[in-house]
């Protein structure tokens, strides 16, 4: 089985990584697209250089690669993606072939997350909008793509683990709650400036509090995305 796992930034998508590594039956790669995604846009995320040249910024190689057969000799491959690094000039073809997965979190969340690593975030680095609408290509396909919410695994990862794992039609184990500190060797070189929370971590972080308070241009940014992960949580797991 092959699975891709749509998030944004700061979004609980590196934990869930970690959690379908620990299984020991799942090959896992972390945003793959990543290089190209830069190549093509030209923006200055921080550590661009090192992203650039750790990876493969031709999509048709890294589309090869997550369509192998058999990655590591696991019998599941699953995949990390970023839903904004779709940008135009990525073939989606190959994502019909995939169990698609969508890691939602509300918008004041992940602006109050981004901001504290990279200053001035734009709704295009957030994913939101590519989120519904990599959704409803899906849907318009015919399938019915799994959405799930941060939130609702942080109040209890056994029971959404479990859930999420009997939509993918893959046995749940009690191994995807722990890991290691310290990070996997699967992390981009850009875990680095990104993952220092989840390499601190030994499993799944508490119930978040109240919603942070948002000023001005972050709170007007949340505003901007909160129809495109209101859309999708219509239809996440409960």
């Amino acid at each position: 089985m092959k699975i891709a796992m749509w998030s944004g930034p700061r979004n609980l998508s590196t934990a869930m990584m970690y959690a379908f590594a620990a299984r020991g039956d799942c090959a896992v790669v972390d945003e793959p697209f990543y290089a190209a995604y830069l190549a093509r846009t030209g923006l200055d995320h921080p550590m661009r250089a090192e992203i650039l040249a750790s990876q493969s910024a031709d999509p048709e190689a890294v589309i090869e690669a997550l369509t192998a057969s058999d990655p590591a000799q696991k019998p599941h491959f699953y995949q990390k993606h970023m839903a904004h690094h779709m940008v135009d000039g990525i073939p989606r073809e190959w994502m019909a072939d995939m169990k698609n997965v969508f890691l939602i979190r509300h918008p004041a969340r992940v602006v109050a997350s981004y901001a504290k690593k990279r200053e001035a975030p734009t709704l295009d680095d957030l994913g939101f909008r590519q989120q519904a609408a990599l959704f409803a290509e899906c849907r318009a396909r015919g399938e019915a793509p799994i959405v799930i919410d941060s939130a609702d695994i942080r109040a209890d990862p056994p029971a959404m683990l479990r859930k999420l794992c009997a939509a993918l039609g893959l046995a749940f184990t009690d191994r995807m709650l722990t890991w290691p500190a310290g990070g996997i060797p699967e992390d981009g070189v850009w875990a680095a400036h990104w993952y220092g929370a989840v390499h601190r971590s030994t499993g799944f972080a508490g119930p978040e509090g109240p919603l942070p308070r948002l000023d001005g241009e972050y709170a007007a940014l949340a505003e901007k995305a909160r129809p495109f992960y209101e859309a999708l949580a219509g239809h996440r797991l409960t």
